[in-house]
Protein backbone atom coordinates (compact mmCIF):
# COMPACT_ATOMS: atom_id res chain seq x y z
CA UNK A 1 0.00 0.00 0.00
CA UNK A 2 1.38 3.38 -1.04
CA UNK A 3 1.42 6.44 1.13
CA UNK A 4 1.81 9.99 0.47
CA UNK A 5 3.39 13.07 2.35
CA UNK A 6 4.16 16.20 0.33
CA UNK A 7 3.22 19.95 0.24
CA UNK A 8 0.14 20.31 -0.97
CA UNK A 9 -0.21 21.81 -5.16
CA UNK A 10 -3.23 23.35 -5.79
CA UNK A 11 -2.65 25.04 -8.99
CA UNK A 12 -4.55 23.46 -12.59
CA UNK A 13 -1.49 22.46 -13.70
CA UNK A 14 -0.07 20.39 -10.96
CA UNK A 15 -3.04 19.10 -11.04
CA UNK A 16 -2.85 18.29 -14.47
CA UNK A 17 0.75 16.29 -14.35
CA UNK A 18 -0.71 14.00 -11.43
CA UNK A 19 -2.13 11.12 -12.88
CA UNK A 20 -5.93 10.14 -12.66
CA UNK A 21 -5.53 7.29 -10.21
CA UNK A 22 -3.02 9.24 -7.49
CA UNK A 23 -4.93 12.74 -7.50
CA UNK A 24 -3.87 14.01 -4.01
CA UNK A 25 -6.08 15.89 -1.37
CA UNK A 26 -4.82 18.87 0.34
CA UNK A 27 -5.05 18.34 3.90
CA UNK A 28 -2.64 21.38 5.24
CA UNK A 29 -0.99 23.96 3.56
CA UNK A 30 2.08 21.36 4.23
CA UNK A 31 0.53 17.73 3.49
CA UNK A 32 -1.54 16.40 0.64
CA UNK A 33 -2.58 12.60 0.67
CA UNK A 34 -3.44 10.30 -2.19
CA UNK A 35 -5.22 7.64 0.07
CA UNK A 36 -8.94 8.59 0.25
CA UNK A 37 -10.16 8.36 4.56
CA UNK A 38 -13.43 6.90 5.50
CA UNK A 39 -14.80 8.11 8.53
CA UNK A 40 -17.10 5.82 10.88
CA UNK A 41 -19.58 7.18 12.97
CA UNK A 42 -21.52 4.66 15.72
CA UNK A 43 -25.05 6.42 16.54
CA UNK A 44 -27.96 5.24 18.34
CA UNK A 45 -30.45 8.13 19.35
CA UNK A 46 -27.90 10.51 18.37
CA UNK A 47 -29.79 13.65 16.61
CA UNK A 48 -29.05 16.28 18.56
CA UNK A 49 -25.32 15.44 18.85
CA UNK A 50 -24.80 15.13 15.23
CA UNK A 51 -24.80 18.43 14.08
CA UNK A 52 -21.75 19.16 16.86
CA UNK A 53 -19.99 16.12 15.65
CA UNK A 54 -20.37 16.89 11.26
CA UNK A 55 -19.11 20.41 12.33
CA UNK A 56 -16.13 19.46 13.09
CA UNK A 57 -15.36 17.12 10.26
CA UNK A 58 -12.65 18.21 7.22
CA UNK A 59 -14.07 18.61 3.64
CA UNK A 60 -11.13 16.35 2.32
CA UNK A 61 -12.09 13.16 3.55
CA UNK A 62 -13.46 10.73 1.03
CA UNK A 63 -16.94 8.97 2.49
CA UNK A 64 -18.47 9.15 6.10
CA UNK A 65 -20.10 5.79 7.26
CA UNK A 66 -22.99 6.39 9.91
CA UNK A 67 -23.67 2.94 11.45
CA UNK A 68 -27.91 3.39 12.48
CA UNK A 69 -28.79 1.28 16.04
CA UNK A 70 -31.88 1.07 15.27
CA UNK A 71 -32.45 4.41 16.48
CA UNK A 72 -35.50 5.90 17.52
CA UNK A 73 -35.00 9.84 16.65
CA UNK A 74 -34.05 11.30 13.30
CA UNK A 75 -30.33 10.36 13.68
CA UNK A 76 -30.34 9.25 10.38
CA UNK A 77 -31.95 12.08 8.70
CA UNK A 78 -30.00 14.42 10.64
CA UNK A 79 -27.35 12.74 9.20
CA UNK A 80 -28.38 12.71 5.73
CA UNK A 81 -28.98 16.79 6.27
CA UNK A 82 -25.91 17.41 7.20
CA UNK A 83 -23.68 15.44 4.86
CA UNK A 84 -25.81 14.37 1.63
CA UNK A 85 -23.43 11.68 0.38
CA UNK A 86 -23.15 10.00 4.03
CA UNK A 87 -23.61 6.48 3.62
CA UNK A 88 -26.20 4.91 6.21
CA UNK A 89 -25.14 1.74 7.14
CA UNK A 90 -28.22 -0.56 10.14
CA UNK A 91 -26.15 -2.28 12.38
CA UNK A 92 -26.25 -5.69 12.57
CA UNK A 93 -26.57 -6.94 16.62
CA UNK A 94 -25.76 -4.81 19.56
CA UNK A 95 -23.46 -3.09 20.75
CA UNK A 96 -20.39 -0.98 19.90
CA UNK A 97 -17.95 -3.63 18.56
CA UNK A 98 -21.18 -5.17 16.27
CA UNK A 99 -21.40 -1.52 15.14
CA UNK A 100 -18.04 -0.81 14.13
CA UNK A 101 -17.30 -3.92 12.42
CA UNK A 102 -20.61 -3.69 10.22
CA UNK A 103 -19.44 0.24 9.31
CA UNK A 104 -16.01 -1.20 8.98
CA UNK A 105 -17.27 -3.45 6.20
CA UNK A 106 -19.14 -0.67 4.46
CA UNK A 107 -15.69 1.97 3.79
CA UNK A 108 -14.02 2.36 0.82
CA UNK A 109 -11.32 4.31 1.88
CA UNK A 110 -7.88 2.95 2.55
CA UNK A 111 -7.78 4.74 5.76
CA UNK A 112 -10.25 4.34 8.61
CA UNK A 113 -11.16 6.63 11.04
CA UNK A 114 -12.99 6.11 14.02
CA UNK A 115 -15.25 8.68 16.05
CA UNK A 116 -17.91 8.56 18.35
CA UNK A 117 -21.51 10.40 17.84
CA UNK A 118 -21.88 11.93 21.34
CA UNK A 119 -19.92 14.84 20.62
CA UNK A 120 -17.21 14.09 22.63
CA UNK A 121 -14.40 14.10 19.89
CA UNK A 122 -13.34 17.13 18.14
CA UNK A 123 -12.86 15.53 14.03
CA UNK A 124 -10.08 18.56 13.78
CA UNK A 125 -7.88 15.86 15.14
CA UNK A 126 -8.12 13.77 12.02
CA UNK A 127 -5.09 15.23 10.26
CA UNK A 128 -2.87 14.10 13.11
CA UNK A 129 -4.32 10.50 12.72
CA UNK A 130 -4.05 10.50 8.86
CA UNK A 131 -0.48 11.95 9.04
CA UNK A 132 0.61 9.77 11.46
CA UNK A 133 -0.45 6.59 8.79
CA UNK A 134 0.85 8.14 5.94
CA UNK A 135 3.93 8.49 7.71
CA UNK A 136 4.55 5.15 8.71
CA UNK A 137 2.54 3.81 11.30
CA UNK A 138 -0.01 0.98 10.61
CA UNK A 139 -2.48 2.02 13.49
CA UNK A 140 -2.81 5.88 15.32
CA UNK A 141 -4.41 5.64 18.29
CA UNK A 142 -5.77 8.66 20.33
CA UNK A 143 -4.52 8.89 24.41
CA UNK A 144 -5.93 11.38 26.47
CA UNK A 145 -3.10 10.48 28.57
CA UNK A 146 -0.21 11.35 26.29
CA UNK A 147 1.45 14.65 26.33
CA UNK A 148 -1.13 17.32 25.00
CA UNK A 149 -4.41 14.98 25.48
CA UNK A 150 -6.78 15.15 28.48
CA UNK A 151 -10.18 14.26 29.30
CA UNK A 152 -13.20 16.13 30.75
CA UNK A 153 -15.34 13.37 30.80
CA UNK A 154 -13.79 10.69 33.12
CA UNK A 155 -15.13 10.25 36.98
CA UNK A 156 -12.00 9.30 39.33
CA UNK A 157 -12.80 5.85 39.19
CA UNK A 158 -13.22 5.47 35.48
CA UNK A 159 -9.19 6.89 35.35
CA UNK A 160 -8.22 4.51 38.12
CA UNK A 161 -9.65 1.38 36.11
CA UNK A 162 -7.85 2.53 32.85
CA UNK A 163 -4.99 2.76 34.69
CA UNK A 164 -5.35 -0.59 35.90
CA UNK A 165 -6.07 -1.72 32.41
CA UNK A 166 -3.56 -0.30 30.48
CA UNK A 167 -0.98 -1.42 32.75
CA UNK A 168 -1.82 -4.98 32.69
CA UNK A 169 -2.23 -4.95 28.83
CA UNK A 170 0.94 -2.94 28.48
CA UNK A 171 2.73 -5.58 30.93
CA UNK A 172 0.96 -9.00 29.74
CA UNK A 173 1.51 -7.85 25.78
CA UNK A 174 4.55 -5.84 25.49
CA UNK A 175 2.73 -2.58 24.71
CA UNK A 176 3.96 0.77 25.83
CA UNK A 177 0.12 2.47 26.00
CA UNK A 178 -0.83 5.36 27.87
CA UNK A 179 -4.25 4.98 27.11
CA UNK A 180 -6.60 2.21 26.79
CA UNK A 181 -10.13 2.33 26.52
CA UNK A 182 -10.59 5.05 24.00
CA UNK A 183 -12.38 4.94 20.77
CA UNK A 184 -10.74 7.57 19.04
CA UNK A 185 -8.86 5.65 16.29
CA UNK A 186 -7.35 5.54 12.71
CA UNK A 187 -5.90 2.58 10.64
CA UNK A 188 -4.73 1.41 7.26
CA UNK A 189 -7.84 -0.82 6.07
CA UNK A 190 -5.48 -3.82 5.76
CA UNK A 191 -5.36 -3.79 9.27
CA UNK A 192 -8.46 -5.16 9.53
CA UNK A 193 -7.85 -8.55 8.83
CA UNK A 194 -4.58 -8.69 10.74
CA UNK A 195 -6.61 -8.14 14.32
CA UNK A 196 -10.10 -10.12 13.04
CA UNK A 197 -12.46 -8.25 15.20
CA UNK A 198 -15.43 -10.40 16.49
CA UNK A 199 -16.77 -8.99 19.89
CA UNK A 200 -19.87 -6.87 20.65
CA UNK A 201 -19.23 -4.27 23.17
CA UNK A 202 -17.66 -1.47 24.61
CA UNK A 203 -14.27 -3.68 24.89
CA UNK A 204 -13.84 -4.02 20.85
CA UNK A 205 -11.51 -1.14 22.06
CA UNK A 206 -9.20 -2.88 24.03
CA UNK A 207 -9.16 -5.92 21.76
CA UNK A 208 -7.90 -3.73 18.59
CA UNK A 209 -5.24 -2.21 20.56
CA UNK A 210 -4.08 -5.81 22.06
CA UNK A 211 -4.35 -7.34 18.53
CA UNK A 212 -2.45 -5.13 16.66
CA UNK A 213 0.32 -5.62 19.11
CA UNK A 214 0.03 -9.16 18.77
CA UNK A 215 0.32 -8.54 14.75
CA UNK A 216 3.46 -6.75 15.49
CA UNK A 217 2.13 -3.64 13.46
CA UNK A 218 3.18 -0.11 14.20
CA UNK A 219 1.43 2.11 16.41
CA UNK A 220 1.94 5.38 17.15
CA UNK A 221 0.02 7.39 19.92
CA UNK A 222 -2.07 10.38 19.31
CA UNK A 223 -2.50 13.03 21.93
CA UNK A 224 -6.39 14.03 22.07
CA UNK A 225 -8.59 15.40 23.65
CA UNK A 226 -12.41 14.46 25.14
CA UNK A 227 -14.99 16.70 26.05
CA UNK A 228 -18.22 16.08 27.77
CA UNK A 229 -20.92 14.45 26.32
CA UNK A 230 -23.04 17.31 24.83
CA UNK A 231 -26.91 15.92 24.68
CA UNK A 232 -28.21 12.23 26.33
CA UNK A 233 -26.84 9.71 28.85
CA UNK A 234 -24.04 7.32 27.67
CA UNK A 235 -24.38 3.67 27.59
CA UNK A 236 -20.96 3.30 29.04
CA UNK A 237 -20.97 1.33 32.65
CA UNK A 238 -17.70 1.24 34.62
CA UNK A 239 -18.29 -1.89 36.67
CA UNK A 240 -19.78 -3.48 34.01
CA UNK A 241 -17.61 -2.94 31.18
CA UNK A 242 -14.43 -2.80 32.65
CA UNK A 243 -15.28 -7.04 33.68
CA UNK A 244 -15.64 -7.25 29.92
CA UNK A 245 -12.73 -5.39 29.20
CA UNK A 246 -10.64 -7.45 31.75
CA UNK A 247 -12.25 -10.84 30.53
CA UNK A 248 -10.95 -9.96 27.16
CA UNK A 249 -7.23 -9.29 27.97
CA UNK A 250 -7.34 -12.42 29.93
CA UNK A 251 -8.25 -14.50 27.19
CA UNK A 252 -6.30 -12.45 24.16
CA UNK A 253 -3.92 -13.48 27.03
CA UNK A 254 -3.94 -17.13 26.39
CA UNK A 255 -4.13 -17.21 22.42
CA UNK A 256 -1.49 -17.33 20.12
CA UNK A 257 -1.27 -14.30 16.84
CA UNK A 258 -4.83 -15.25 14.98
CA UNK A 259 -4.56 -16.49 11.47
CA UNK A 260 -5.38 -14.26 9.12
CA UNK A 261 -8.91 -14.10 8.02
CA UNK A 262 -11.83 -11.45 6.63
CA UNK A 263 -12.63 -9.26 10.27
CA UNK A 264 -16.04 -8.17 8.86
CA UNK A 265 -19.75 -8.87 8.40
CA UNK A 266 -21.65 -7.17 6.48
CA UNK A 267 -23.87 -4.50 7.06
CA UNK A 268 -26.81 -3.31 5.42
CA UNK A 269 -26.15 -0.31 3.22
CA UNK A 270 -28.96 2.50 2.54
Amino acid sequence: MSSFLRPAETDQESAVRIPAQAQYRPVSSHLAIAPPVSVVIPAMNEAENLPYVFKTLPDWIHEVVLVDGNSTDDTVQVARDLWPDVTVVKQRGKGKGDALISGFAACTGEIIVMIDADGSADGGEIVSYVSALVGGADFAKGSRFANGGGTDDMTPIRKLGNRVLTTLVNTKFGARYTDLCYGYNAFWRHCLDEIALDCAGFEVETLMNIRVVKAGLRVQEIPSHEYNRIHGVSNLRAVRDGIRVLKVILRERGTRKRAVRPAMITGEVS
